[in-house]
């Protein structure tokens, strides 16, 4: 019994001579954490200053801004624009909406969708649909306009022609 005793106090005494090191210890340096702190925010503002570019709406001397939706037609679309501005002649249709032809054919990505006013969509794949109005259908939204305040009054009445560029 005695031998178990001193067996224990021998490996609990040798328990406390490792090279272990205290919290404090691991630790890095003030000075390290300051410009890690420093670095990451730097890196953060440089990130939020590369924004995405925007969809510019031009009809007469209204200048809208939307931001372009998440999918693989509003990305063919936004290049589309990048070789140059694309000017549209557009109509009213159904009282909701004004249309016209793209010219060429995106990729589509209908789902079914209810639109609000200020939507951009892309509707059978090669055609521009601006909506004032609702609707709801198949349809691809390529954009959202940032303020659709009085958006008809802005879009006009009749055929109107409309430029579509990146901001």
């Amino acid at each position: 019994m005695t031998r178990i005793l001193y067996l224990f106090l021998a490996v609990l005494g040798l328990s406390g001579c490792g090279n272990s090191s205290s919290p404090a210890d691991s630790a890095p340096p003030p000075s390290q954490s300051v410009i890690s702190e420093q670095e990451s925010s730097q890196s953060q503002d440089n990130s939020s200053s590369q924004e995405e570019p925007m969809l510019k709406i031009t009809v007469g001397d209204q200048e809208l801004l939307a931001p372009f939706a998440d999918n693989s037609s509003a990305e063919a679309f936004r290049d589309l624009l990048a070789q140059g501005p694309v000017t549209i002649s557009m109509d009213d249709y159904g009282g909701f909406e004004k249309v016209g032809s793209l010219g060429t054919t995106l990729t589509r990505n209908d789902t079914r969708i209810t639109t609000q006013p200020g939507d951009v969509i892309l509707y059978q794949g090669n055609q521009i649909t601006i909506y004032y109005g609702t609707n709801t259908w198949n349809f691809t939204r390529l954009a959202k306009i940032n303020d659709s305040t009085d958006l008809q009054a802005k879009l006009g009445t009749g055929t109107v022609q409309v430029t579509f560029s990146l901001a």
